[in-house]
């Protein structure tokens, strides 16, 4: 885990965004992200992760409530804000006929950092995001991850307090994403930036965030670390197809004490999390209770059957 120095890089409260219309992308949510930290933003498409960065961003104006990176308001001083904040966007924001080095270069005199600093600074990161070999080459000659990978070299060259990583692995296929989350996890490792990672990967959560909020319907329904989440449905989960559907399965085992309050159905599927009993004790309960069933099995709980539980709905787009 990364070092956590106490301070708040990202402190948010009761933050809101409504489109015309009455859209209600974001509805008031409050959370903290420590210096050091890696922070992720779970759920689907359409959750309020991409409008909740385009406000921290100060790119969106919020509704209501506040938000300060780093103890700057991002409505009453946006230019401060941005000064002590990088981000990598959804889309890849590239000029394909610019060699990797004059991007940064140019990033760097947009930002007003010092030449020599510069300098130091890109040798710095092209070995650690594993640009060597490729900053004299022109950008439309590089992989979908290679741009990635330039992109947040780009971003960290002001050297921000707070960096902004937008769905970062979206639209790259499985070799390059592992490739790209190792350069990720290699920055939490080395580097005191704090981090805001949004995405609708459960994997990228699990392998690099401190802490996750989960996000559904423009709110936030769980906060805590992975682990911590997951814990809310203790140790082991059994996942049940019923062949009558769940809906009517569910309540059937809540009468008889087999399932408590945390058990939870999903189409033809009960999720019943075990708790003190046993596996085979759970299934002789569930025959002895007529409901009838085409697979039975256990396993660890995960950070999906969370969000299956708060929403009912997948959290994977």
């Amino acid at each position: 885990m990364s070092v956590v120095h106490g301070g708040a890089a990202v402190d948010v409260e009761g933050l809101a965004k409504t489109y015309p219309g009455g859209i209600e992308a974001v509805r008031g949510i409050s959370f903290r992200v420590r210096e050091g930290e890696v922070f992720g933003l779970l759920g689907p498409n359409g959750a309020g992760k991409s409008t909740t960065v385009g406000m921290l961003t100060t790119t969106v104006r919020p509704s209501a409530g506040t938000a300060r990176l780093a103890g700057f308001d991002v409505i009453t001083a946006p230019r401060r804000a941005r000064a002590v904040s990088s981000v990598v966007f959804q889309e890849a924001v590239v000029d394909r006929a610019l060699t990797g080095r004059r991007h940064l270069e140019l990033h760097a005199e947009l930002w007003r950092v010092e030449r020599r600093e510069a300098k130091a600074r890109t040798d710095e990161l092209a070995a650690a995001l594993g640009l060597d070999d490729l900053l004299d080459r022109v950008v439309g000659s590089y992989s979908g991850g290679e741009r990635r990978r330039l992109e947040i070299a780009r971003a960290l060259v002001s050297n921000p307090r707070v960096l902004f990583l937008d769905e970062p692995t979206v639209g790259l296929d499985p070799r390059i994403r592992v490739e790209l989350l190792g350069v990720i996890g290699g920055l939490r490792d080395r580097s005191g930036t704090s981090i805001m990672l949004t995405t609708h990967y459960l994997d990228e959560a699990e392998r690099l965030c401190d802490q996750v909020a989960i996000m559904h319907d423009g709110r936030i329904v769980a906060l805590d670390s992975p682990g911590a989440l997951r814990a809310r449905l203790g140790e082991q989960l059994l996942e049940v197809r019923a062949v009558d559907g769940a809906d009517d399965a569910l309540p059937r085992l809540r009468e008889r004490g087999l399932a408590d309050a945390d058990a939870f159905a999903i189409g033809q599927t009960l999720y019943v999390p075990l708790r003190r009993r046993s596996a085979a004790d759970a299934v002789t309960s569930i025959e002895r209770a007529g409901i009838r069933t085409t697979s039975v099995a256990t396993r660890e709980p995960t950070l999906d059957d969370v969000y299956l539980r708060l929403t009912g709905g997948q959290l994977a787009a």
